[in-house]
């Protein structure tokens, strides 16, 4: 198409001209996400960032005098520099104390235990690796126009204490720390480790309230059978949730099921107990936004809350390699990121990821998905409003007591002087 000299120079910013009827072959930009998420961001407050800042210099000391920045301190705090720094969950602060999580909105746990695991084993060290890769992002995100540390409040609990070789006495201790979260009203972000853990985040949740539950499940594989080589393993989590009392088996919706690791076994514990299978071929026929209203529907029929799971196996194996049961046929990134803010624009009353492996990860891949699984359901609970709502439901209440230690009578961690002899 020839244009004339006048509208080959014309700009196409809305701020430059006022656009008549005519329509042009270039958009109007004040239509883009583009456009509005850059006006967007000025309505977002910096009071959080400017308070990180100064409690950095607080923490770290300033600067050398040759530095211009004088926001840099000189010992690394908080999100700054990227590549540096000991680190929690997108550098969040770290509560040593958990009788401290109350005063956040959401509280990460890492669930590091693979005694679950059927096959290749390394999500003990899912923690680890999500954490480590989470600080190259940064709270913002400009397409929804968040700003996690100005409009929410997070803290990383670190790790719950598990049991290499006692799958049992690991789920007590996942239930435990989950109850304290889930009691304190902070909404518990569980890392693993193997999807055996899923079972006992639920319980831990549902023993803190007398409301009933359902279950969004992201993965390829159904994961209800009732034992898997004799033990209750990462193939087993939904049998033992839906035995729950207040977590209905009718109301739990897994989707991107399908392919060659479904066991017979768990199609006939789904097909008894009436759950809910939406599969990859069901969400490409569907399209993204139906395969979210159904798995909402279904999940929240009768129910107060909803607990999500998300695999991360559920994305295709080339995207993910980093994992213990690798599937081809999965989700595509933006398809899986788009389904989990979906769900949690309707309210969540926990999460967790599993089945990241970073011993069979390459260049971290794997773990940056599943942080940014995180962030991204985190970013639609604040932009839809939901964050904090499932706190309501919280009538059973657990507490727990804790040990004796008190640094006026036994002083500070490591502080007692090397003696000579």
């Amino acid at each position: 198409m020839f244009l004339s000299p006048a509208d080959q120079s014309r700009s196409h910013h809305p701020a430059d001209h006022i656009r008549d009827e005519k329509r042009r072959h270039h958009p109007d930009l004040s239509k883009l996400m583009g456009w509005k998420a850059m006006r967007k961001e000025a309505d977002i407050p910096e009071g959080e960032w400017e308070k990180e800042k100064a409690w950095a210099l607080r923490m770290g000391l300033t600067a050398a005098d040759t530095i211009e920045d004088r926001s840099i301190p000189t010992f690394a705090r908080g999100e700054l520099p990227h590549y540096a720094g000991i680190n929690t969950f997108l550098k969040a602060p770290y509560t040593e104390d958990v009788t401290e999580v109350g005063n956040y909105d959401a509280t990460v746990l890492g669930a590091p235990f693979d005694g679950g695991t059927t096959y290749r084993p390394g999500t003990r060290f899912g923690p680890q690796g999500v954490r480590k890769i989470s600080a190259l992002y940064t709270p913002y995100n400009y397409e929804i126009g968040v700003d996690l540390r100005e409009e929410m409040s997070l803290c990383d609990a670190g790790d719950i204490f598990t049991i290499p070789g006692n799958i049992e006495k690991t789920f007590d201790q996942i239930s435990r720390a989950v109850s304290h979260v889930f009691s304190s009203g902070s909404m518990p972000i569980i890392i693993g480790g193997d999807h055996s853990i899923g079972f006992p985040c639920v319980r831990g949740i549902a023993e803190c309230t007398s409301k009933k539950i359902g279950i969004v499940h992201f993965d390829r594989h159904a994961d209800i059978q009732e034992k898997d080589l004799d033990e209750r393993m990462h193939t087993t989590p939904w049998f033992h949730s839906t035995n729950l009392p207040n977590v209905p088996a009718k109301n739990l919706v897994q989707v991107g099921i399908g392919g060659w690791q479904v066991p017979r076994e768990a199609v006939k514990v789904a097909r008894e107990r009436e759950t809910n299978i939406i599969t990859m071929g069901d969400m490409e026929k569907m399209g993204i936004d139906k395969t979210a209203e159904m798995a909402l529907e279904m999940a929240w029929d009768g129910v107060d809350m909803v607990y999500m799971s998300f695999d991360i196996d559920s994305i295709d194996c080339g995207f993910v390699p980093g994992t213990g049961w690798p599937e081809p046929g999965g989700f595509l990134p933006r398809e899986a990121l788009a389904l989990a803010s979906k769900v949690a624009a309707e309210g969540i009353c926990g999460m967790e990821l599993v089945e990241v492996s970073p011993p069979y990860d390459q260049s971290e891949i794997t773990a940056l998905m599943g942080t940014r699984v995180i962030v991204d359901v985190l970013g639609s609970l604040v932009s839809n409003g939901r964050m904090g709502a499932h706190r309501k439901h919280i009538d059973k209440p657990v507490s727990l007591p804790m040990g004796d230690y008190s640094e006026e009578t036994h002083g500070k961690r490591w502080s007692t002087r090397a003696r000579s002899e």
